[in-house]
């Protein structure tokens, strides 16, 4: 049942009138509320369709990270030249031994150090001649990979040698641990700096190593610098920008504190 109220003071005309008022305000009312709700649609609909494209997305990031077969130099530190040679290091004394071992030809350079405890890195060359740019990434590489980024040193003292410098022989009753050589005959020592980034490549890869190296083979990247912050802390913001596995992310950094250069 409907129930009308009437003015007893006014006429009919004019009762009529004003409920003639109260409709069209109601109606207003009903016709905006009905373009409200249209729009709170729409943007239900934009949000769903975006929720749905970052799931699909999602998605295809994981069943692209899981399709990613590894190269076998993954498991070193590793990173390619500006002029496309590859460079594989040793993360500890295990890998050192192995990168040396099992992964140096003869044409090949040698990298270290003269700091106890730095990284054994290769350049393999396959027959052809790396020129400056290239031997001076890789030095950069040793650099900071090495004790000095912990230890907040701007350079190092690296050379290069030939494989064939490089052995295990020493004097009777002397002895040397895993991981470490002894080196024979003349170091050519080389100009270096600390020169850190980290990069995505086109397929997914996870590569760290000095600034030219990496902007030349990965679409973005982020560079590094000493720093006090912690490794996982960068790590989780270099994902964010760039995408990647955590987990690869970090064993790709220089070990020590670090920030990201601005």
């Amino acid at each position: 049942m409907v129930r009308i109220e009437l003015d007893i003071k006014k006429s009919v005309e004019e009762n009529a009138a004003a409920y003639f008022e109260k409709a069209k305000k109601a109606k207003k009312k009903i016709e905006g509320a009905k373009k409200a709700l249209e729009k709170a649609r729409e943007k239900l609909k934009v949000l769903e369709e975006k929720r749905d494209t970052e799931i699909i997305l999602a998605k295809a990031r994981q069943e692209e990270k899981i399709k990613r077969k590894p190269q076998w130099y993954e498991k070193f530190r590793w990173f390619r030249t500006s002029e496309g040679f590859l460079v594989i290091g040793g993360r500890d004394a295990t890998t050192n031994e192995i990168v040396v071992k099992k992964h140096t030809s003869p044409d090949d350079l040698v990298f270290h150090t003269d700091m106890a405890g730095s990284p054994f890195f290769i350049l393999q060359s396959e027959g052809k001649n790396p020129s400056e740019q290239s031997l001076n990434e890789v030095a950069d590489a040793v650099c900071s990979f090495s004790r000095a980024w912990k230890l907040g040193l701007g350079s190092q003292s690296v050379f290069h040698v030939k494989p064939e410098q490089v052995t295990k022989e020493v004097k009777a009753g002397e002895y040397l641990t895993k991981g470490a050589f002894m080196i024979k005959g003349k170091t050519n020592y080389i100009d270096n700096k600390i020169n850190a980034a980290v990069g995505i490549t086109g397929d997914g890869a996870v590569m760290a190593g000095p600034v030219e190296a990496v902007m030349k083979h990965c679409k973005e990247y982020v560079e590094l610098e000493q720093g006090r912050e912690k490794t996982s802390a960068i790590a989780k913001r270099i994902q964010k920008k760039l995408g990647g596995d955590i987990d690869e992310i970090i064993r790709a950094m220089p070990s020590g504190g670090c920030q990201i250069k601005t």
